[in-house]
């Protein structure tokens, strides 16, 4: 558009369908650009007037779904793209699931559930899986012959401990509050082992087998064994 060529009341209608667009958060159509600038009977006359004025600038004029509005011109998208990373908070029995198997690993979902003394949901073992702070370690020697759960390095890494062995005994989860200072008799926490190799009781998954479970996001074997 040749600036010379535009008379001063073109000029300044563009000038306000320019406020206009910049001032929207949402798209404009035609009928409420027209609302807003009585008197002017060429609106997509004036709206490609503007579009071919902004056409190399950092902004573009663009038509949605017979809307217009300005937008980021595409090859600077990336200057405004950020990476940002969501925190979720593990619910209390996910938290509750993740302790049992840190010091009781290798252990299986009804185990899980019989120290916990309710039900694990399937959504529960699957939050801890993507998280990757726990692994499917093989399959119990028992029947059913269900999965076996053990904590993994992100589970280290997350809670900054060198080794799982790290994690507090007895008397430091008295000392902490965790615990209640007069705790049943005989009650114990276990020493925590989070070795790689398999016990005598537990078999290896071969990894098509663990690619079929990770999709399947359950283990069918403990319901059997529960």
């Amino acid at each position: 558009m040749a600036e010379a060529h535009v008379s001063a009341d073109r000029r300044g209608a563009l000038r306000k369908l320019e406020a206009l667009l910049f001032a929207s958060r949402e798209l404009l159509s035609a009928q409420e650009i027209a609302a807003r600038l009585p008197g002017e009977d060429d609106i997509p006359g004036l709206v490609e007037d503007l579009r071919r004025a902004y056409a190399t600038r950092g902004v573009n004029v663009v038509e949605i779904d017979g809307k217009w509005g300005f937008r980021t011109a595409e090859d600077l998208a990336y200057l405004l793209s950020r990476e940002q990373v969501e925190e979720r908070r593990l619910s209390r029995a996910a938290l509750e699931t993740l302790a049992i198997i840190a010091y009781h690993q290798p252990v299986t979902r009804a185990e899980i559930e019989e120290i916990r003394g309710v039900s694990t949901s399937k959504g529960t073992l699957d939050v801890l899986l993507e998280t990757g702070w726990i692994r499917m370690r093989g399959r119990r020697r028992t029947p059913g012959r269900p999965v076996t759960y053990g904590t993994t390095e992100a589970f280290l890494e997350h809670f900054m401990l060198a080794s799982v062995s790290d994690l507090p005994g007895l008397e430091e989860l008295k000392g902490t509050g965790l615990l209640d200072s007069a705790v049943p008799a005989g009650f114990h926490v276990p020493v925590p082992d989070d070795s790689q190799d398999l016990r005598d009781e537990e078999d290896p998954i071969d990894e098509g087998e663990l690619l079929d479970l990770m999709r399947q996001g359950d283990d069918p074997s403990d319901d059997r064994d529960r």
